[in-house]
C-alpha cells in the first residue's frame, strides 16, 4: 500500500494490485491521482503549498516523477538514505497501524485491507498522528548525533 498523510490526517491510500510492481509511471499515476483527490477533499493544503518526504527507492526519485513534481511546483524535501528515525511512517503509521492487527491472520487480501481501512478511519478521527509535527525535532536529533540510531528518539 501507498500512504500519504499529513498532521491532520491520512489523505489518500492506494492498494497496489497483487503482481504489480510500483515504478515511476505508477507512482506518477498515484500523484496524479492525488492531486486529483487534493482538489476534491482538501483543496487548502494545495492552496498552502505542499512539500513531499519521500523516500530515495527508486520510483520516488525517477525523472519522470522528478518532472511531475516539478511541473506541479511540489517542493521535495531532502532524505538521507534509509532512516527510520525520521520517516514519519515508520516511526508513526505504521505502528500505529499495526496496534489492532497484531497477532491476527487474516485469511485474504481483501480482509487486509479492510482492516487497514478501518484503522485509517480511527486514526483520523484521532489526534494520534503526530509524525509530520514530531518531524523537525527528530531531524535535529539526527544530526545531533550525527545519524546514529537512538532507541525512542
Amino acid at each position: 500500500m501507498i500512504f500519504v498523510y499529513d498532521c491532520k490526517s491520512v489523505i489518500m491510500t492506494d492498494r497496489v494490485p497483487g503482481g504489480t510492481t510500483v515504478t515511476a509511471t505508477y507512482y506518477c499515476q498515484f500523484l496524479q491521482k492525488l492531486r486529483r483527490n487534493m482538489h476534491a477533499n482538501r483543496p487548502d493544503l494545495l492552496e498552502k503549498g505542499v512539500f513531499i518526504l519521500n523516500d530515495n527507492a527508486r520510483p520516488h526519485i525517477g525523472k519522470v516523477v522528478r518532472e511531475l513534481l516539478d511541473r506541479y511546483s511540489r517542493e521535495v524535501l531532502p532524505h538521507p538514505p534509509y532512516s527510520p528515525d525520521i520517516s514519519p511512517p515508520n516511526f508513526d503509521l505504521f505502528p500505529k497501524l499495526k496496534i489492532n492487527m497484531r497477532g491476527v491472520r487474516f485469511s485474504t487480501l481483501e480482509d487486509l485491507s479492510a482492516s487497514v481501512t478501518r484503522r485509517v478511519r480511527q486514526l483520523n478521527c484521532s489526534t494520534d498522528l503526530t509524525g509530520i509535527i514530531d518531524l523537525p525535532k527528530r531531524w535535529d536529533a539526527v544530526i545531533r548525533l550525527k545519524g546514529d540510531y537512538t532507541e525512542g528518539l
